[in-house]
């Protein structure tokens, strides 16, 4: 190989290499100086970093280069902010055994991955990254281009922090054929969709599950599903329930709507974004100052729009919903059993649990609760917005309501006689309610298997539109049976149990259980600014069984 007048390699006669910025499975990514143009540019040199690996495998280094040139053109159909440029690619001459180099645009700054080895982000800073990523999919997709690997270590960080989508050296492109073989995984275990996993390929929907994983893992600080092994981590993707996230304030009912296995309920590229601002407006509001990067291109055509910021409805359109292809169901599952995986895991703290269901006194930590349980928990369908922030209640405690707050037994019984009078039933699938709205999934009529999202706000009833499947293995809830009268007690013994003097998020779900599915429950969650908090498990009057921090 060419040097240059600095004794450095030199690529293709104009590429000095200075210093190895990284390595991993598809080579090697350098820091080089375009020495034609006085430029800083990044080089992938794409061969084994193992030669023992080219070896033993004569036909690895003719895939690595047909990747390397998917990658190039995949690249090459993407002119957006939020995805690296490439420049160049650099192949070698035929008949030799020498391999590609892609030159690419230098990202001055870290990974995500280097990023969250310090720990979790600030919420409003995750949220302002799954923008950015989300933004650069969506470009993506456009083109017919999947990533199938998006993970912290592909992400990029600007210094303004401003995200970059990096490596689509295993993309899937739109008329290409295929680099794997059959049973081959393809991408990274920890944020491989499920049905991806099961190789069902070509959706979209799998490259937002990674997107959603790797939101998680950024403001919980914690994998939910990783294992001690891949294998253990595939069949935990497959199967094992995704414990609620408790640091993630606002992003945390979005994370839950998309983290779903069937990808026919998972929000679409415009809804998901739109999602994403609506909590990012809303974390914005908590701090004093929203996040919200420029949206790069025109929103998606839609057949309607729909609210889903808590103070008024998204200036975004909205494609229509998709309706579940299938409904989730998995075998029964031990009590004893989940109990004992709960308490070996790490995650959200399993701070306390009452076995008469009294409200008892506060406990001590009894261990980590589990990162995932064997077993099934059925998709999060109603939640289709971020929870209110709420101004600060000093030591009054979450029972001192905020004016006009949702959050009272008589507010609660208004909203559910407006939703007995438009859709004749009190009986839900379940019910999700904020500060300053509630979110109802009801069955589209008596004895159906299928149920509508429907939203109240400001006196009003609104259907959002068709949610999907009711799982007939779990019940239905008469909201009018639940003992609202509990629920200013349940918001102030959380505020105490949880040590959140002044919550910043504030909101009750009512649906099944995770562990006894075949029970109802009402969960109020509570969160600071910081972070801190968590929630309450208790039955659908009031007695509370557990109690589970951040």
């Amino acid at each position: 190989m060419d040097t240059s007048e600095a004794g450095r390699r030199l690529v293709d006669g104009r590429f000095e290499l200075i210093a190895p910025l990284g390595a991993g499975g598809m080579g090697t990514v350098w820091r080089a100086r375009d020495i034609a143009l006085h430029r800083e540019v990044a080089l992938k040199e794409v061969r084994p970093p193992d030669p023992a690996s080219a070896a033993a495998d004569p036909g690895l280094s003719a895939q690595m280069r047909e990747r390397a040139v998917r990658e190039a053109r995949a690249l090459a159909r993407l002119a957006h902010p939020g995805v690296v440029t490439i420049h160049h690619i650099v192949e070698p001459a035929p008949g030799t055994d020498g391999h590609p180099w892609i030159v690419m645009e230098l990202v001055k700054g870290g990974s995500l991955h280097d990023r969250l080895a310090d720990g979790p982000m600030p919420v409003p800073d995750v949220l302002r990254l799954g923008l950015d990523v989300l933004s650069a999919l969506r470009a993506a997709h456009a083109e017919g281009v999947l990533h199938r690997d998006v993970k912290p270590a592909n992400v990029l960080l600007r210094p303004d922090g401003a995200a970059v989508l990096t490596d689509f050296g295993i993309a899937a492109l739109g008329g290409a054929t295929a680099l794997t073989s059959t049973g081959v995984l393809i991408g990274s275990p920890e944020y491989i969709a499920p049905e991806r996993a099961r190789g069902e390929e070509g959706l979209a929907a799998s490259d937002l599950w990674s997107l959603g994983m790797m939101l998680y893992v950024a403001a919980e600080g914690t994998h939910p599903l990783r294992r001690a092994t891949s294998l253990a981590t595939v069949v935990a993707v497959l199967d094992d329930p995704i414990p609620p996230p408790v640091r993630s304030g606002p992003l945390g009912p979005v994370l839950e709507r998309l983290l779903v296995r069937d990808p026919a309920v998972r929000p679409d590229g415009a809804e998901l974004e739109a999602l994403l601002r609506a909590a990012s407006a809303a974390s914005g509001a908590a701090a004093g100052a929203p996040l919200l990067p420029p949206v790069y291109g025109p929103p998606a055509a839609a057949s309607h729009t729909r609210p889903f910021a808590p103070g008024g409805g998204s200036p975004y359109a909205v494609t229509a919903p998709v309706t579940a292809a299938r409904t989730d169901r998995r075998r029964p599952v031990l009590i004893g059993a989940l109990l004992a995986v709960a308490l070996a895991g790490g995650g959200v703290g399993l701070v306390q649990a009452l076995p008469d269901g009294g409200s008892g006194g506060s406990g001590t930590n009894a261990g980590p609760a589990t990162t995932g349980t064997p077993g099934g928990a059925r998709p999060v369908t109603g939640r289709t917005a971020a929870p209110n922030t709420v101004p600060s209640t000093a030591q009054g405690g979450p029972a001192a309501a905020t004016k006009g707050s949702l959050l009272t037994p008589d507010a609660v019984r208004t909203a559910l006689e407006a939703f007995k009078r438009q859709t004749g039933t009190t009986t839900f699938v379940e019910m999700t309610v904020y500060e300053g709205y509630v979110l109802a999934s009801i069955p589209t009529a008596a004895g159906a298997d299928t149920y509508d999202r429907y939203e109240y706000r400001d006196g009003q009833v609104k259907r959002d539109g068709p949610g999907g499947r009711i799982d007939a293995s779990k019940p239905l809830i008469d909201m009018a049976g639940v003992k609202w009268d509990a629920l200013p007690g349940l918001l102030d013994k959380a505020r105490q149990e949880l040590g959140v003097a002044d919550p910043t998020s504030r909101y009750v779900i009512v649906e099944p259980w995770l562990l006894d599915e075949t029970a109802a429950s009402m969960r109020p969650y509570l969160s600071d600014e910081y972070g801190r908090g968590g929630y309450l498990y208790a039955d659908t009057q009031g007695n509370v069984k557990k109690v589970y921090r951040s």
